[in-house]
């Protein structure tokens, strides 16, 4: 839930399938460290298709901080096989890994694109993979060529063909988008005259919870992603209905509900049945956020005097609380692999991103923002995205969970909050 966004608002919502006018832009604002040296060249032929992937390549890599591309000109000819590379001139570069390929358009119209993955310090092939696809997969077959080229040389999952969502404003009109990974691609999902919130993709990535404020109050919708017609709501109580969060099993949906008196976490069937009551606390508790096991549930309440973060049993009873530093933690995220526990700190007046060692109980501040809110880690667990301001304007940004590597992602003229990362996408 957004800091800006705790207080009810009133909306009525259009369902809308559509391009975005305007596609994310982003801006690299700090360097990584232990970078892995890679150079791209371009694909022998990929003149013939509609974009370079190449080129897309090469800023999938930069932009996951893993990486550091090296200048490549001066080649000629350009090398589409291994027998063809001159493996001392890229030793002399300092390139440890070496990426060739070739392109062609096919005589039914499509088109084909093969790499290779090059060990430029052994002089050996890691790998390689050939690609046919409509015009319309190009960006889509290049970042799988990006995630095929990250896995090899970091031994993890690259997340470049995976979707974020965030929620826009331009005027009086708000957008739910879903867009790539690198920002392009944007599609609107939801347009409404009054606010949007709370994103939040089931983990198959079909269907997305997120609130609309249909009748002068939240409600909670489930919608998928492959449907056109207005779907119907799963949580339309007395009161709000907010903050939704998926089990890993996508069967079931924690949200907090004001139907009994005070904010207090429910848990529910993802059609909206089965309702049942987790917390019964005096005080707020809000944000429920599941472990990957699906064994527990994160959430934020006051019942200690202040906004902190509590752990308990996704089947309710006892909380445990976890942040004691600082008078006010919230929005509490777990990694993908659940050791690591990201939040929003309040820090002599400014809202910060932390990342805390759940083993170790060490904290780490990633950012040191004004106001940063809404952290949402990239299914790998290296990145985590959030949302930010700039010259008073919504942006998302997005740091290493390191903390050693920055990037800011906006939209000219927008206000843009709320991300939310998207699951892996099948193999």
């Amino acid at each position: 839930m957004s800091l800006r966004t705790f207080a009810p608002f009133l909306a009525a919502i259009l369902l809308f399938a559509g391009p975005a006018r305007a596609q994310l832009t982003i801006e690299i604002i700090g360097g990584g460290a232990n970078q892995i040296p890679v150079a791209v060249l371009p694909f022998v032929g990929e003149s013939a298709l509609p974009q370079s992937v190449s080129e897309i390549v090469e800023q999938d890599l930069t932009r996951s901080g893993r990486f550091r591309t090296i200048f490549v000109g001066g080649v000629n000819p350009l090398p589409s096989e291994a027998a063809q590379v001159n493996f001392a001139d890229w030793k002399s570069r300092l390139a440890d890994a070496l990426i060739i390929g070739q392109a062609q358009r096919l005589p039914d119209g499509r088109f084909e694109v093969r790499f290779r993955l090059l060990d430029v310090p052994k002089q050996v092939q890691l790998g390689g993979v050939a690609y046919t696809f409509p015009a319309a997969e190009l960006r889509l077959t290049a970042h799988k060529v990006a995630d095929y080229i990250y896995e090899k040389l970091t031994g993890e999952r690259g997340v470049f063909t995976t979707r974020i969502a965030y929620v826009v404003k331009q005027g009086t009109r708000y957008e739910l988008r879903v867009a790539d990974a690198d920002g392009q691609n944007a599609s609107s999902m939801v347009i409404s005259s009054e606010p949007i919130m709370s994103p939040a993709w089931s983990p198959d990535g079909t269907r997305m919870a997120y609130v609309s404020f249909q009748n002068k109050k939240p409600i909670l919708f489930v919608q998928s992603l492959a449907a056109s017609k207005q779907p119907a709501p799963v949580a339309n109580y007395r009161g709000s209905n907010s903050a939704p969060a998926w089990s890993p099993d996508g069967k079931q949906l924690a949200a907090v509900l004001t139907r009994d008196g005070t904010s207090q976490i429910y848990l529910m069937n993802a059609d909206g049945g089965n309702l049942r009551r987790l917390t019964t606390s005096a005080t707020i508790d809000t944000e429920p956020f599941f472990t990957p096991d699906g064994q527990s549930i994160y959430f934020t309440s006051d019942r200690g005097g202040s906004p902190q973060i509590y752990r308990m049993a996704a089947s309710g009873g006892d909380a445990t609380r976890i942040t004691f530093d600082g008078d006010y933690n919230v929005s509490p995220r777990v990694s993908p692999d659940g050791k690591t526990l990201a939040y929003i700190s309040r820090i002599s007046g400014r809202f910060q991103l932390m990342a805390m060692d759940l083993e170790s109980k060490q904290i780490l501040a990633l950012t040191d923002g004004q106001r940063d809110e809404s952290p949402s880690f990239a299914p790998n667990g290296r990145i985590i995205l959030y949302a930010s301001d700039n010259d008073n304007r919504g942006v998302l940004a997005a740091v290493s969970s390191d903390g050693r590597f920055k990037q800011r992602l906006g939209i000219q003229a927008a206000d843009i909050r709320e991300p939310a990362w998207g699951p892996f996408l099948g193999r």
